[in-house]
């Protein structure tokens, strides 16, 4: 599983456009302008510095796959997003499955992240995962 680089922390966020600003404020700079992601009711921006990209990711409405961890966590990093190497999407999947990861849906498009699949896992010792398609 070394093959796996970091893409993104994801950052739960109640008001997006104020998180940027906060963020701006310490020197992150805008990647990707919020855009909103119907599929997991969610807007979504990508900030970077020095290096780091976080994911904002703010809930959109109560349907949203976020709400409820919002209602728990508040403002705060929530996942880890990894990066396959080209061709080994499902493999790591598979890979991560083996090693006691349970995964919480199925691989899907992300529209924020050029239409790319994602799938988000859980741990028992670390909590939420994403993996990234190349």
């Amino acid at each position: 599983m070394n093959n796996l680089k970091i893409h993104h922390i994801g950052y739960l966020v109640k008001r997006i456009e104020k998180a940027i600003k906060a963020f701006e404020d310490l020197g992150f700079v805008v990647e990707k302008p919020s855009k909103i992601d119907s599929t997991r009711n969610v807007s979504i921006a990508f900030l970077i510095k020095d290096g780091y990209r976080i994911e904002l990711v703010s809930p959109i409405n109560e349907e949203s796959v976020v709400f409820n961890l919002l209602k728990k966590y508040k403002n705060s990093p929530y996942h880890i997003c990894y990066e396959s190497d080209k061709g080994n999407f499902e493999h790591d999947i598979e890979l991560l499955i083996n090693q006691g990861y349970v995964a919480i849906d199925e691989p899907t498009p992300a529209p924020c992240i050029d239409g790319r699949r994602v799938v988000f896992l859980m741990n028992p010792s670390l909590g939420m995962v994403e993996l990234l398609e190349y």
